[in-house]
């Protein structure tokens, strides 16, 4: 029961993550919400998670793990309720940076409370469970937000949250022994935990803007730069601090330092990919949300079957085997993925996801597993944190990055075909989305929209690859038996 109410407060996290997409025309004809507050509506969560999850791990380290993810999830539960209930689309902002912040504890210390929990060879299996359940709510999102919108109003895919979170903190408090600050709580890092979060905070809004407006020296390259400088002066502060934010036993950690870049990389390849391959199935095909988020099934079936056994195969492999074949096949199911074409039959996809599905069920579990492995009570919160905050920044990369490179290609292609001259439907070529293109234009339009998905997903490829690689080489500085 413990494990279930870990597995459902990842599951309405990450539910939380792509429920509201399909629901943004119906808030934005019903609220007159702007373009650049329906973008907030999205980003606000994913700036509340990212800037926060430092400090709410060292906080839990400090004050108690199960406390703090308590109060982050009825902080969690009472901001979806100001959602649903949101008069103007500025209240729903607001609303959604608070479900970040609650999220923030959430993320933070549902990997603490796992391993406070289980034993070290129990934590392998608990973790698949974690990560199965969490990638499930990441994929059912359009599906149960499009189900949501059919029958009821935009409010239902936030009111949808509360029951979840009532059946979560209920089976914590049942359930969870009851966590007390350790003997000698760590001080809290004051100085640490405001670089931290300015520097997260800063480098995620210039990630989140490059977007919607790519590399916009004002809105993007500045906050990227003096994000990039406040995390730098943090990394200084970390090395000279008596009680720094991230303890040495953590930063000093091999494989938990390995694990961290290996879920940079495959967040980066994981959000890049799931971006793209959205843009082709609703823009260029014209899918609904809900057919796309059916359509995810088939990754997402895999992916819990996955997740779920490699606490099994902990048992029988090594953790650089299930890591480095988890990230080698992700690479597979994307390479498939990346051929796709307008007129390229289902089943290549349906392939692709398989294979992707398989892949990123065994790497996410198996990382989780290699950096909370040997990690000890008093410095869980701080560990799942930078592990949470390696997966946000990866994401947010892999969104801006590969989405800003796949955007840039498809103009250049555009541009040099014979409608080049013609550049008021480029930025909408960019992103799949052919309305404003004139029937006479629209094969060249789809070439130029495909080349830039095939650059894209390439990246997404060399990502994971770059995984494997790091699975490798970390897995030969550490016991080889795991």
């Amino acid at each position: 029961m413990a494990l279930l109410a870990l597995c459902l407060a990842g599951f309405v996290i990450q539910l939380d993550v792509t429920i509201v997409n399909v629901a943004l025309p119906t808030i934005q004809h019903e609220l007159q919400a702007a373009p650049n507050a329906l973008e907030w509506i999205i980003s606000g969560y994913a700036l509340g998670l990212a800037a926060l999850i430092p400090m709410m791990g060292a906080l839990g380290d400090r004050l108690g793990h199960r406390p703090v993810l308590l109060v982050g999830l009825v902080v969690f539960g009472l901001c979806s309720a100001g959602a649903a209930l949101a008069p103007s689309p500025t209240a729903l902002v607001g609303a959604r940076v608070g479900q970040g912040i609650g999220g923030a504890a959430i993320l933070a210390l549902t990997l603490a409370v796992l391993t406070d929990t289980n034993p070290p060879e129990q934590r392998g299996h608990a973790i698949g469970w974690w990560a199965a359940i969490g990638g499930i709510g990441f994929g059912a999102g359009p599906i149960v937000g499009g189900l949501l919108l059919s029958a009821f109003g935009w409010s239902t895919i936030f009111w949808v949250n509360l029951p979840i979170i009532v059946v979560t903190v209920v089976l914590i408090l049942l359930t969870v022994p009851r966590a007390v600050a350790t003997s000698e709580p760590r001080p809290l890092d004051v100085p640490g935990v405001v670089l931290t979060s300015v520097g997260l905070a800063s480098v995620t809004f210039g990630l989140i803007t490059a977007t919607d407006i790519p590399w916009d020296p004002a809105r993007t390259l500045v906050p990227l730069v003096v994000g990039g400088l406040v995390l730098l002066a943090f990394v200084q502060w970390q090395r000279h601090a008596s009680d720094p934010l991230v303890p040495r036993a953590v930063r000093s950690n091999t494989a938990f330092i390995g694990a961290c870049v290996i879920y940079f990389t495959s967040y980066m390849a994981f959000s890049g990919t799931l971006y793209y391959v959205t843009l082709m199935f609703q823009n260029l095909l014209g899918w609904s949300a809900l057919h796309t988020g059916l359509s995810w099934l088939l990754m997402n079936a895999p992916f819990l079957v996955a997740a779920q056994m490699t606490g099994k195969l902990n048992q029988r492999f090594t953790s650089r085997a299930i890591v480095t074949t988890g990230c080698a096949a992700g690479a597979l199911g994307v390479a498939a993925l990346s051929t796709l074409t307008p007129t390229t039959p289902f089943v290549v996809a349906g392939i692709g996801y398989l294979v992707a599905g398989v892949g990123f069920g065994l790497l996410v579990p198996g990382t989780t597993h290699v950096a909370m492995r040997d990690v000890s009570g008093p410095v869980a919160g701080a560990a799942s944190a930078v592990l949470n905050s390696s997966r946000q920044l990866g994401t947010a990369v892999g969104l801006a990055l590969v989405g800003a490179i796949g955007a840039a290609v498809t103009q250049h292609t555009w541009a040099a075909s014979r409608f080049g001259h013609t550049r008021s439907a480029s930025g909408s070529i960019a992103t799949g989305n052919l309305w404003k293109v004139p029937s006479h234009m629209q094969t060249t339009a789809r070439n130029a929209f495909t080349v830039g998905y095939h650059v894209a997903l390439g990246i997404c490829i060399a990502s994971l690859l770059v995984a494997v690689l790091l699975s490798l080489a970390c897995a030969q500085t550490t016991d080889g038996t795991h």
